[in-house]
């Protein structure tokens, strides 16, 4: 493989996230310390779910080839929903950061809104579970070997990079999902988030059919988006008018 693949499926993965980051996060220090801890979180629980995959693995015949892969499905659930229950833990851990922001600033108000450390709880969870999806990969893209040589895919690493960028927007888009039905008590929001998070991890077992994989992916990854938009306050007249402000070259200007 060449540089120009791993330096291509680089900016495809991570792109994207880095202008997110860039753009939206960078300028605020109490925003990138939610982020670097929401990655933390994230490590934690795939340590945990490593850890424990681990353990059965040793402890069963590694002959056994339909058990094997019994386990490997097993260690992909089990971590998606230790992953959820860490985002649900940091929801609380940053609902009590709020209640003390509030209590130390002067005008009674916090620095930052829930909705706002969702989304960047999000980044961070998506940010770091792309970092370990991809990093392997990029070293194997530099070789030596030739993918498909054996009549596989040649597109392992481009279909991983946008697999990885997927993922990456899809812990975003659950990040406020999850939140906003912590917030609101509304469980079934929480539970849509599981069962996406679940439906996406299992659809990966389709490969090497990509296509099994990927457009399901980014096809809730659509939907994800859409009702974090509107969850967020968001409207189809307000993207309307946004676009039409584009196509003028005209700065959007608040209603009074």
């Amino acid at each position: 493989m060449t540089l120009a693949v791993f330096f291509g499926c680089t900016f495809i993965a991570f792109g994207p996230a880095l202008g997110l980051f860039l753009f939206t996060i960078a300028h605020d220090p109490l925003r990138i310390i939610i982020l670097i801890a929401g990655a933390f979180f994230w490590l934690v629980s795939l340590l945990l779910s490593s850890l424990i995959w681990f353990i059965a693995v040793k402890a069963s015949n590694p002959q056994d080839e339909p058990l094997q892969k019994g386990l490997l499905i097993f260690g992909v659930m089990f971590s998606v929903l230790l992953q959820e229950a860490f985002r649900f833990l940091y929801y609380k851990l940053l609902r009590k950061a709020i209640e003390g922001l509030v209590a130390l600033s002067e005008d009674g108000c916090s620095p930052i809104s829930i909705q706002q450390m969702a989304y960047v709880a999000g980044v961070g969870f998506g940010l770091m579970s792309g970092a370990f999806s991809m990093i392997n990969l990029l070293a194997d893209a530099l070789g030596p070997g030739i993918v498909g040589i054996h009549g596989d895919s040649q597109l392992y690493f481009l279909t991983s990079a946008f697999m990885t960028m997927v993922l990456i927007f899809l812990h975003t888009f659950w990040g406020i999902l999850f939140f906003h039905g912590c917030e609101h008590r509304r469980w079934w929001e929480i539970m849509a988030v599981v069962v996406m998070h679940l439906a996406v991890s299992g659809s990966t077992f389709c490969n090497p059919l990509y296509v099994g994989s990927l457009v399901p992916s980014y096809l809730l990854m659509a939907a994800a988006a859409a009702w974090a938009y509107l969850l967020s306050g968001g409207s189809a007249q307000n993207l309307w008018r946004f676009l039409l402000c584009l196509r003028s070259g005209a700065s959007p200007q608040p209603r009074s």
